[in-house]
């Protein structure tokens, strides 16, 4: 019976390590967000800061794993047989629902899943309990469940979304009436002022947040910032201030750029130091409980769990392992970039590809948002609303948009501060509040005070809050019901249920891992389209010669697969394929939206680039719009189980594609090498190519009226040639109209910002 415990103890450590990964991956947006964003340093800069502060808080996470041992039930109530099938469905669900969320490249709270999960097997083994006991009744649940914790941490997280948002979006908006965007322009005691308040906040939050729990902190000081708070705010914004002052006036030192590395050190240190407990307290306590238990020399379903009530001194060494495994994660795991890039996207100050759809909810709030903004401006002075629409005029840009950052220092800053204000009081009044919550909706509340949110893209940026803060609701739901259902075949199926379980953890990781590696490899080896930043028409026939060369490539792919999935009934390759032109469809589609951006970047004397350029973009979508349908058409005819087509139409088709695929390849190759005389040559083949079209429809047309007995095979092989007709015309319009624009002896004119 005993070694049923000892696998038990050893499927937590690995499940640990795993949910340490995992946890690290989801929690990372909470202190990488804001710099990332802001590209105030270099990304290996921030890893840097970011993994130091993640060793120093996970030393100083001792005190916290409390939460895990009693916060959420009584443990004199459970056995200890009892109390390990808790902890194991607690760390099953926990790995498998943060793994889930962290596919999807959506942050949710760490803290809201392990309470929900304790909460959830909990309270199944519980329910296990009082059924099995005829003198007890679902009342007595409450003895069993901490009510007032679980109570108290679904308070914690409305508070936190409203909260978080509104403060955030005040400061940021008094913040940029202050500084404009115009801030490095303002005098020196502007912005010594500014971070005398960001830094002070931000060390009284390292202090009282990160390193209240660390042994290597004397008890004075401590004690003496529980007693007097005020006194060491006042005194340290006047000695960061002058500080901040001199350092300006001195050595010239970036000041914003120093307020967000401290910023990011103080939330790693604090997301380390209290959050390390979702991941490694629960196996802590269950190997707390089985050395006790081992020593007892009682039956598991008789050894109750008391000593899971006193305070238990966490070993250093497994804190450093566990810190290091995080800050490893830190800088190997894409799902944290991912996870990071969705709440960077939702903050951006410029146009982005919008990652959701909006919705009723989402339009209404938009509608509902402008209709108080009109409210408001009615009621205020016009001087005022001229004033203040002048200091949220941004400066012009020489930088091209891939390169530029997400939001300014100001922002990012703001987004720093308030964050590590706002936990920093909960934390000394003992309110629960999630590191995800606060950090992820300050930086939603400061972007749409800063105007990021405007007419084009507020209503896809609160859907995509709106499916965040449904996320974590759903992650409380689904925590709570996933572990108590783990909860209940492990308390029944025992060693059986522990392996089987154990075995479908490690698949579905295992196969979200593949898919994930899967996906993110297929982004970064395709070839993307890039927008055009030129201003002059030889700059644009340069600069998208690239983006050609790439729809070629993959249009030929296309076209080919499209033809080899009929020729084999190859379903899965047609339906492959045509997720791959939909692909292609939207990033074509995302050059188009930019338009607007283009055309307002050109030069006056180079306006005939914008007439090139939306040319160019009309050719391209032609060319697609027939590989869509060549797609289409090619698979919805395998997936109705049609006749296939005959050997002589396949090998006609066949024919067809391979002198295609020689007139793509060297299209390709003329705009690789920006070659564009060769275009001519291809030019010159285009009576050939579509009168080998032509002759193919006749033979068609011959095949019909003699042979031909299938009305579907007719229509699909007239559908496929005179739609591979209509992709031939688009690509000689296109050649035709670099042909006849490219001139070689005007050197093209670059982006703006290049040299």
């Amino acid at each position: 019976m005993e070694n049923i415990y000892i696998y038990m103890l050893a499927a937590l450590a690995f499940l640990a390590i795993a949910d340490l990964v995992v946890g690290v991956s989801n929690d990372a947006v909470n202190f990488l967000n804001s710099a990332i964003g802001s590209k105030a340093v270099s990304f290996k800069t921030i890893m840097i800061v970011a993994s130091i502060g993640v060793a120093v808080g996970a030393l100083t996470s001792s005190g916290m794993m409390e939460v895990a041992r009693k916060g959420i039930f009584n443990p004199g109530e459970f056995m200890f047989d009892e109390i390990m099938v808790i902890f194991m469905a607690v760390m099953l669900t926990d790995i498998l629902l943060l793994d889930f969320f962290n596919t999807l490249g959506l942050p949710t709270s760490t803290t809201v899943s392990i309470v929900f999960e304790l909460l959830g097997a909990s309270v199944a083994v519980s329910l296990i309990k009082i059924y099995a006991d005829d003198s007890q009744s679902i009342i007595d649940l409450g003895n069993y469940i901490n009510n007032e914790k679980a109570i108290e941490i679904i308070l914690g997280i409305l508070l936190s979304v409203v909260v978080a948002f509104t403060i955030g979006a005040i400061i940021q908006y008094i913040s940029r009436l202050l500084l404009s965007f115009k801030f490095e322009e303002k005098p020196v005691w502007y912005s010594a002022i500014f971070s005398g308040f960001a830094v002070t906040s931000i060390m009284y939050f390292i202090i009282v947040k990160g390193l209240k729990n660390a042994t290597f902190v004397p008890d004075y000081i401590l004690d003496f910032l529980n007693n007097h708070p005020v006194y060491f705010i006042e005194g340290s914004f006047v000695v960061f201030t002058l500080i901040s002052y001199l350092a300006v006036k001195l050595f010239n030192a970036k000041i914003y750029t120093i307020i967000i590395i401290i910023g990011t050190f103080a939330l790693a240190v604090a997301f380390a130091g209290n959050d390390l407990v979702n991941f490694i307290g629960v196996p802590i306590a269950a190997y707390n409980s089985y050395e006790a238990w081992s020593i007892s020399g009682v039956q598991p379903s008789n050894y109750v769990m008391t000593a899971l009530g006193e305070p238990v001194q966490t070993e250093p060494l497994l804190l450093l392992i566990a810190g290091l495994i995080m800050v490893l994660t830190l800088w190997f795991s894409s799902k944290a970039k991912a996870v990071v890039k969705t709440s960077v996207d939702l903050s951006r100050q410029d146009e982005v590809k919008e990652r959701f759809e909006p919705n009723y909810l989402s339009r209404n709030i938009v509608r509902l948002t402008i209709g108080l903004n009109e409210s408001m401006t009615r009621i205020l002075p016009e001087s005022f609303i001229a004033w203040s629409n002048f200091r949220f005029v941004q400066p012009t840009s020489v930088v091209k948009s891939k390169d530029k950052p997400a939001f300014d220092l100001i922002r990012a800053s703001v987004n720093l501060m308030v964050a590590s204000v706002l936990i920093s009081i909960a934390t000394s009044m003992k309110l629960p509040l999630s590191t995800t919550y606060v950090t992820f909706m300050v930086a939603m509340g400061t972007s749409l005070a800063d105007r990021a949110w405007g007419s084009e893209s507020a209503v896809y940026r609160v859907a995509g809050v709106l499916n965040v803060i449904g996320g974590w609701f759903f992650t409380a739901f689904s925590a709570f019901v996933a572990a108590a259902i783990m909860a209940y075949i492990l308390f029944y199926g025992k060693g059986y249920a522990l392996v089987g379980l154990f075995i479908v953890a490690i698949l579905l990781i295992a196969r979200n891992y593949l898919s994930h590696r899967k996906s993110s490899k297929i982004m970064k080896e395709e070839d993307r389209l890039e927008r055009a930043e030129s201003s002059s028409t030889q700059g644009v026939i340069y600069e998208s010669a690239l983006n050609i060369a790439t729809v070629v490539k993959r249009g030929n792919k296309i076209y080919s697969s499209a033809i080899n999935g009929l020729a084999v009934q190859d379903l899965k390759l047609l339906k492959k394929n045509r997720t791959q032109v939909d692909k292609l469809s939207d990033e074509i589609d995302g050059l188009k939206d930019n338009l607007f951006y283009f055309i307002r970047n050109l030069d006056g004397a180079s306006e005939s680039a914008s007439t090139f350029y939306i040319n160019i973009l009309s050719h391209l979508q032609d060319m697609t719009q027939s590989l869509e349908y060549i797609s289409k058409v090619s698979h919805k005819h395998v997936n109705n189980n049609h006749k296939k087509l005959k050997f002589s139409q396949i090998k006609e088709l066949k024919d067809l594609d391979n002198h295609l695929e020689a007139l793509f390849m060297s299209t390709q190759e003329a705009f690789e090498s920006h070659s564009f005389e060769k275009i001519g040559a291809v030019i010159e083949n285009k009576p050939q190519t579509f009168e080998l079209v032509k002759a193919k429809i006749q033979k068609q047309v011959e095949r019909t009226r003699n042979e031909e007995s299938s009305p579907k095979n007719t229509t699909l092989y007239f559908s496929l040639l005179l739609e591979t007709k209509d992709l031939l015309t688009a690509m000689m319009n296109l050649l035709e109209e670099y042909y006849h624009s490219h001139d070689s002896s005007v050197e093209p004119a670059q982006p703006n910002g290049d040299k």
